[in-house]
Formats: structure tokens, C-alpha cells, sequence
């Protein structure tokens, strides 16, 4: 038996090596067409934008991982029965059955392997990739911190926000300072709160400060309400705070624990602490689902519609994910529910077409 496990282990890692780097490749080339362009406008130099592509590289990896394991199944078992491998192990009286173990064995392993790059090497990579694209390329300075205060340099502006929340488009504790062109402070802006509506922010409970210039005073004004064109659109934001990815599971889970401690809504940071953890085990569940799917001979008829019918299931998979990952961002299921929902739903599909494997 050990055989077989041996065949089963070099064939599907043979062929989840050559999805693997034909994904890479075809991400790499679309990106590489899309951005190169940028890079050339700004004079930086290939050596940067070469590393920019390569920082990439693990966080393709770590979302192609499941699919490829997926796909290999599939095309393995797939070719497998095409050839009549599936029938001459029953004719021998080998289980079917006993073939499960080694591939659930190879999904608890991608389960770790995914983990571990998607905790210790994609929030590194992640974030040197973001600072020369934003930086280098963009030109766009603005500083995060683990601690949520976000510091924006417009023209002759400095902008400090507490805190943005990207699902209500909502900033928090907001400071505007304005400099004339010999960097004296003429404006300040303090305001409570600013909601993002019609292309404008309406900030709230705002104080205004204005430098006279004929006694070097400030005159102050208070505004319940006011619409102010800050320099920057959530859209700016997007690109510059600190996003889960960036973070390991420690740093998101002390960063909840603060953003909540002074009163501030958490909700969509904890549904991304929750896919931290499931995410992971979609290694395991559509080893599980590919192997019940095979053994009910669903896939016998050539490696075209074996990709094809791969495909569709996770692009099932990642609709229904999305769907539930946006409920929880909207406080509408509970952030675990959120993220766990679409593993144990497809966790059951896989266990159900292997029950009724004849």
C-alpha cells in the first residue's frame, strides 16, 4: 500500500507544482504589463521594479494554494480512472476508501504550509511590495501605524486621522493643519468625525482656526457640521492604512483589542482575524471535496473539463466566501460564522458525496 501512497503523493505534487507556477506566471506577466508603464514614467530603476514583483510572489502563492491543490486532485484521480487505475485497485481489493488518507494527510500539510507562509512571510512581503508602489511610484506620503493613527501629507498639509473605518467610510478624530508657502500654520481643522458623502467629507463637531494675519491671532469657529474638501478620498486611504494582510495574527488581534478599548467599531477587523484561521484549512476542505468528487466518477472525461469543472466549484467557493465575508463586515452574521461558514459547508458536500461513493 505504501506504494500507492507514494504514487498518489508524487503525482499530485507534480501536478500542483505546475499549476502552482503557471498561476505565478500568469500573474506576473498581467501585473508586470499593467504597471511596468508606471515604473518607466517615474525613472526606477528595473532592479526595483523587478523586486516589487517578486514581494508579490508569496501572496500569489498563499491564494493560488488551495485551487492548486484542488485542481491536483482532481487531474490526478481524474487521469486515474480515465486510465482504469481506479478500477484494477478495486479489482485487487484495495478500498477506495484507503485512498482518502494520504490526500487528507497532503491537505492537513498545505493546511500548516499555508498558515505558516500566510502569517510569517506574506505580511513582510506585502508590506515592501505596498511601500515602493506607493512610495516610489505613487509618490504618496503617508505613514501607518500598528497603533491605527494614519498621517497624510497633502499640498502644504499635514492630515492626522485616529482612526478610519473603510466599511462606513468614517473617519475618527481628525486633525487638518494648512501652511502658507513659508510653512506658517494658517489653518487647523479639529473635528470629531467626517463621513464621506458626495466626493466631500461632512465633518462633525468641528473646530475651525484661522490665522489673522494683521495680529498673528487665530480666530476660532465652531461648526456642528461642515463640508470640507480634505485633499484625500477613501479611495486614498484604501491604499495607504495598514490592511490585515500587512499584520499577523498577533499584531490584528492586539490591534483589536485597542481600536475597541477607545470606543471605536471593530467589527470588519474581526472577521479578517477569523479568515486568518479558516482560510488555512480551504486546503483541507477541497482536498475533501476533490476527493469526493473523483471517487463518485464525476471526472473522467479529459484534463480540459477537469480544469474547467475545477474552476467553476471554486469560483463557487470564493462567491459564497465573499458573500458571507461581506455579511460580517456589515454586522450582520458574527465574525466567526462570517468565515467559517463557506469551509463547512463545502466540508459537508465533500463528506456527503463520499458517503454515497458505492
Amino acid at each position: 500500500m505504501s506504494i500507492i501512497y507514494r504514487y498518489l503523493n508524487r503525482e499530485i505534487f507534480r501536478t500542483f507544482g505546475i499549476v502552482l507556477v503557471a498561476a505565478i506566471c500568469i500573474y506576473i506577466a498581467v501585473d508586470f504589463f499593467e504597471k511596468i508603464d508606471d515604473f518607466m514614467e517615474k525613472g526606477i530603476p528595473f532592479s526595483r521594479a523587478l523586486l516589487y514583483f517578486l514581494f508579490n510572489i508569496p501572496f500569489v502563492t498563499a491564494n493560488v494554494m488551495p485551487i492548486g491543490l484542488f485542481l491536483a486532485i482532481l487531474i490526478t484521480f481524474g487521469m486515474m480512472s480515465k486510465h482504469n487505475e481506479i478500477i484494477a485497485l478495486k479489482s485487487s481489493g484495495i478500498s477506495i476508501y484507503s485512498l482518502l488518507w494520504p490526500v487528507l494527510s497532503i491537505g492537513v500539510l498545505f493546511t500548516i504550509l499555508l498558515f505558516f507562509v500566510s502569517e510569517v512571510i506574506v505580511p513582510i512581503t506585502t508590506t515592501k511590495a505596498n511601500q515602493i508602489w506607493l512610495r516610489e511610484v505613487r509618490g504618496e506620503v503617508a505613514i501607518t501605524t500598528r497603533e491605527k493613527n494614519i498621517w497624510i501629507k497633502g499640498n502644504r498639509t499635514i492630515a492626522h486621522i485616529k482612526f478610519y473605518d473603510p466599511v462606513a467610510q468614517t473617519l475618527h478624530g481628525i486633525t487638518l493643519n494648512c501652511f502658507d508657502q513659508d510653512f506658517n500654520l494658517i489653518r487647523r481643522i479639529d473635528a470629531k468625525k467626517a463621513v464621506y458623502k458626495n466626493r466631500k467629507w461632512v465633518l462633525q463637531d468641528m473646530m475651525e482656526q484661522h490665522l489673522n494675519s494683521g495680529n498673528d491671532h487665530y480666530r476660532v469657529y465652531f461648526h456642528e457640521q461642515k463640508t470640507e474638501d480634505l485633499g484625500f478620498s477613501p479611495e486614498n486611504l484604501r491604499r495607504v492604512i495598514k490592511k490585515a494582510d500587512e499584520m499577523n495574527f498577533k499584531e490584528l488581534l492586539e490591534f483589536i483589542r485597542q481600536i475597541e478599548a477607545e470606543g471605536y467599531r471593530a467589527a470588519n477587523y474581526k472577521v479578517d482575524l477569523q479568515k486568518k484561521i479558516a482560510f488555512p484549512f480551504v486546503c483541507l476542505v477541497l482536498a475533501l471535496l476533490g476527493t469526493g468528487l473523483s471517487f463518485r466518477g464525476k471526472i473522467t472525461e479529459g484534463l480540459p473539463v477537469v480544469v474547467a469543472y475545477g474552476l467553476g466549484i471554486a469560483f463557487l467557493y470564493w462567491v459564497f466566501n465573499s458573500f458571507c465575508i461581506s455579511l460580517g463586515y456589515g454586522e450582520m452574521l458574527p465574525p466567526w460564522v462570517a468565515a467559517w461558514v463557506a469551509n463547512v459547508t463545502f466540508a459537508f458536500i465533500g463528506v456527503f458525496m463520499l458517503i454515497q461513493v458505492q
